[in-house]
C-alpha cells in the first residue's frame, strides 16, 4: 500500500483507485488526528456519499489537505475546514480525492 503526504502524488494514487496511507503534519486537525499520525484513506468514487464531519483528502485553492467537511450546499459543493474552525474554502466533489476510513 502506498504511503504518502498531503500532496499531488497521494492524490494521483487515490484517483487511480488505490486505498492509501496518508501522513499529515501540523496541528490543524488535533485532537482528531495528531501530527504525523498515519490514516487510511479510500478513494472517492461517483458512488461515494460524502457527509458533514467526514475527514477527506482534498485540494482547496491549490493546497492539499486532510481536513473535514463542515457544510454541504445542494449536495454538490463541500466546505472544507480544519478541526479548529478555520474554513479553507468550498470545493466540488471532483476536488475530493479520498475519505479517511481509519487511523493506524
Amino acid at each position: 500500500m502506498f504511503t504518502g503526504k498531503e500532496n499531488k502524488i497521494s492524490a494521483d494514487h487515490l484517483q487511480a483507485g488505490e486505498t492509501i496511507t496518508v501522513i499529515g503534519f501540523g496541528e490543524s486537525m488535533t485532537p482528531k488526528i495528531k501530527s504525523g499520525e498515519p490514516v487510511i484513506v479510500a478513494p472517492v468514487t461517483a458512488e461515494t456519499i460524502l457527509k458533514k464531519g467526514d475527514v477527506v483528502f482534498c485540494k482547496v485553492a491549490g493546497n492539499y489537505y486532510l481536513h473535514k467537511i463542515t457544510a454541504i450546499r445542494n449536495g454538490t459543493t463541500f466546505q472544507i475546514s480544519n478541526n479548529h474552525g478555520h474554513t479553507n474554502g468550498w470545493v466540488s466533489k471532483k476536488c475530493i480525492y479520498g475519505v479517511m476510513v481509519k487511523k493506524i
